[in-house]
């Protein structure tokens, strides 16, 4: 079953760039029918299973991890394959397919050895209607002669550095989303990709590098405004130095509500954003979400 991650690079990659089914079908290795498919989906397809196999891994895991373990200490030509420790399991009486075995093992490895790689920086040059970079900020406002906490959605352009900022009583996903239903409205389009700082409501799981697992109801609003999550490196500040400068400069000490959420709608910047070519005029509204 193809996930949201894949549905919006081949939406993005035909409507956006005007890159051609088959070519798309030819680089994914999906047929054309289902490239074809997809380009209309917006939403996460779901998969209903109609019966749940048992599996039959079960006592031999423990096998299989003190195996895998010894191994892991050996040089690498001399560490047995998948397909080896499945016939090693067979010989010991196990009876279940290759595959159940073969997942085990990649998921194995992925979590305790995980493979190693080099640092590599490149400049923070964009183009206008690039890149947009969001995230969260807690301020002090005044409501009703009393001074709470509320959370701060930023989003800045990093060509013209057009900023929009909407406050909101939680962090939860249902803000996130309508945080960017309003920054898009008030841009007048959608960048290309847009900067994460790996929260919650965005990145499911972390992987190494830039490998992310995306939420797939976040995915959903990306498809359908066809632009790209990008997430920062943990604990590296140089990925979105130029929005932490600059973005949270608000004005202390505590604002009252309106001038919290204002200065996006009513301070308008003279700069003008370049429109990009994904421009999306109608909000994103997901089946789950409520927003309250």
């Amino acid at each position: 079953m193809i996930n949201m991650n894949l549905i919006a690079e081949i939406r993005r990659r035909h409507l956006v760039s005007k890159e051609s089914i088959s070519s798309i079908a030819r680089d994914l290795k999906l047929s054309r029918p289902t490239v074809r498919k997809h380009l209309q989906t917006e939403v996460e397809p779901i998969y209903q299973r109609q019966n749940q196999p048992t599996p039959k891994l079960g006592q031999f895991q423990v096998m299989l991890e003190s195996w895998l373990a010894v191994e892991a200490q050996l040089p690498k030509a001399q560490r047995r394959t998948a397909r080896r420790l499945f016939q090693g399991l067979q010989v010991e009486g196990y009876r279940g397919a290759y595959d159940s075995v073969q997942r085990f093992v990649k998921g194995w490895k992925a979590d305790k050895v995980g493979p190693t790689s080099k640092q590599a920086f490149v400049p923070l040059i964009f183009a206008p209607g690039e890149v947009c970079q969001f995230d969260w900020s807690h301020e002090q406002v005044e409501l009703g002669g009393v001074i709470q906490t509320v959370k701060v959605a930023h989003f800045r352009l990093t060509y013209s550095r057009q900023m929009f900022i909407a406050a909101y009583p939680r962090e939860t996903q249902e803000m996130v989303i309508d945080a960017h239903n309003r920054a898009f409205a008030f841009f007048g389009g959608v960048p290309q990709r847009i900067v994460y700082d790996n929260l919650k409501a965005v990145v499911e799981t972390i992987f190494t590098g830039k490998e992310r697992q995306f939420n797939r109801r976040f995915m959903a609003l990306a498809n359908h405004y066809l632009f790209e999550p990008v997430a920062c490196t943990p604990a590296s500040g140089w990925g979105e130095a130029r929005f932490r400068k600059a973005c949270f400069a608000l004005p202390q000490p505590a604002r009252s509500a309106d001038r919290a959420v204002g200065r996006g709608a009513k301070g308008r910047s003279k700069i003008r954003w370049a429109m990009c070519g994904n421009g999306c005029s109608r909000p994103w509204r997901g089946s789950l979400v409520s927003i309250r």
